[in-house]
């Protein structure tokens, strides 16, 4: 059983990871360097000092205000910063420091800058892309008991990414989106037997927060609402690979 500090190695580690991958979505698409360069306030353009860029820690000093300008902070990036060591800790509970760990973090992280980059701009970048599903194939490979296993994940797995773009065809992009295809591809893969379960999920989610939006328009309003499928797809993946095989709170009441 993993102790409450490599627990919360994992958790610090996620945290770290999702500051991070906040910066590479921010700075995707723009003439910004990556790898390089000074974070910076996004109401006035101060550069922001180390202390200001601790995950989670900073928000809460500062009550979710800039130090410069006190213009609002977006409670995006502390929440992210949160589910990601969340999932961190649930995974290595889960699958242990076996082979398949480091993949399956990995995609994790890549499957928060899509989420991240769906909702800021409703497109899932074709890198980002790419990372994730290479990522949740060797995951997949490496965790698999068996070929015959494997290649029922395969199966399913491009089951739904075909029924996702029948649908995409069917509906002319209307009803989800090109991209959501392999996305749900590499959802699969990587939560394996849970991935059935997992597909309805996001359907039952996304159903869920499509009448609430529709139930808080002005009344009378006949505007159409678009909103990115990927955050729903993730949710419904990840809440059946945790919750319907697996419960990782018995790890601790072991």
């Amino acid at each position: 059983m993993y102790s409450l500090w490599l627990s919360s190695l994992f958790f610090v580690l996620g945290a770290i990871i999702a500051s991070f991958v906040g910066v590479i979505v921010g700075r995707y698409g723009t003439e910004q360097s990556i790898l390089w360069g000074r974070s910076r306030c996004d109401a006035c353009g101060t550069p922001l000092p180390w202390w200001a860029l601790v995950p989670v820690v900073s928000y809460l000093i500062v009550r979710g205000r800039a130090h410069c300008c006190g213009a609002r902070i977006s409670f995006i990036a502390p929440v992210s910063e949160i589910v990601l060591g969340g999932l961190f800790v649930c995974t290595a509970l889960k699958l242990g420091l076996m082979p398949a760990l480091p993949f399956a973090l990995l995609a994790l992280s890549a499957l928060l800058a899509l989420v991240l980059y769906d909702l800021a701009h409703q497109i899932l970048p074709q890198v980002f892309l790419g990372v994730f599903i290479g990522a949740t194939l060797a995951a997949a490979l490496l965790e698999a008991p068996s070929r015959q296993a494997l290649g029922t994940s395969l199966v399913v797995a491009g089951s739904i990414a075909l029924a996702l773009f029948a649908l995409y065809a069917a509906s002319r992009g209307r009803a989800v989106g090109l991209a959501d295809a392999p996305l749900a591809l590499g959802l699969a893969l990587l939560v394996g037997p849970s991935a059935l379960p997992g597909f309805l999920f996001s359907f039952w989610i996304g159903a869920v927060i499509g009448i609430i939006i529709l139930a808080r328009r002005p009344a009378g309003s006949r505007m159409g609402i678009e909103v990115p499928f990927a955050p729903f797809l993730a949710a419904g993946f990840l809440l059946a690979y945790f919750f319907i095989s697996w419960n990782p709170f018995l790890v601790f009441l072991a």
